[in-house]
């Protein structure tokens, strides 16, 4: 699909983004290249779980699901946060529609291999590819919840946003995936001072993590973005929502955010 793009965010990043994101959003759609959104919403979780009493456990950065926890996590992520992404786009004169792995069987998951330690985490099996197309078709910009269906239609799994996001990019065809954080890429201290690198490869990365120079709450943001490469998708580009135009430079022109590499 040469007239779309994937582009994944946290529901809180997104929730934070000034209305020129959003113009930039709607101008890309007007020239018809129509952003595909993964969100995620783990804060947003994390809040709703505490106000409700229910215990929130992880494991390797992975939430611990049972069903209790499960209809927190499509209540928030499918509800209160797809609905929210959705009106900020329509404000800006664009249009959305709003939709979990769920509908239609968008996303089919099957139980992670650790799930005996996790519970009701999926891993992607399927993405109805033909779905996403068709509401792109009609000039919608689709606004997708992470949460997953079994092949049988019965059981709902958790699924990672950003693992999420890759599969959708892959099925999709799509080789270029873009993160939407609050940072401006990865930093690295050259002479002294902090530079966002361009371009740096997966391998480079880990090398980086151990050696201390990504640190702290960058390490996950970087692991997600790195969690986006998989099947067709070859790189991802981390920029900082809160830039202007930041879309339309990550797609077009390049010279923003720091382009992670397969290799």
């Amino acid at each position: 699909m040469s007239n779309c793009f994937v582009m994944k965010c946290g529901g809180s990043t997104l929730a934070a983004l000034p209305e020129l994101f959003f113009d930039d959003l709607k101008r890309l759609q007007a020239e018809g290249i129509i952003p595909v959104i993964v969100h995620g919403g783990g804060p947003a979780i994390s809040d709703t779980l505490g106000k409700l009493g229910i215990e929130s456990e992880f494991v390797n950065g992975l939430r611990k699901t049972n069903e209790a926890v499960l209809d927190v996590v499509e209540m928030v992520l499918a509800g209160q946060i797809n609905k929210e992404i959705v009106r900020k786009i329509q404000l800006s004169g664009a249009k959305a529609l709003g939709l979990s792995g769920v509908d239609g069987h968008l996303i089919e998951a099957a139980p992670v291999a650790n799930a005996h330690e996790i519970g009701l985490v999926g891993d992607v099996t399927q993405v109805n590819a033909e779905l996403v197309q068709g509401i792109v078709a009609m000039g919608y910009i689709p606004v997708i919840a992470p949460v997953g269906i079994g092949a049988d239609g019965g059981q709902r799994y958790n699924i990672n946003a950003d693992t999420a996001a890759g599969a959708v990019a892959s099925h999709l065809g799509v080789e270029r995936m873009i993160v939407v954080t609050d940072v401006p890429g990865i930093m690295k201290t050259v002479d002294g001072e902090k530079r966002v690198l361009p371009s740096v490869t997966v391998r480079e990365i880990d090398e980086m993590i151990a050696s201390g120079e990504i640190y702290g709450g960058m390490i996950p943001k970087v692991r997600a973005a790195v969690q986006c490469i998989q099947g067709k998708v070859r790189e991802v580009v981390i920029v900082n929502g809160a830039e202007p135009e930041v879309l339309s430079r990550a797609l077009k022109d390049g010279g923003i955010g720091t382009r992670i590499v397969k290799e």
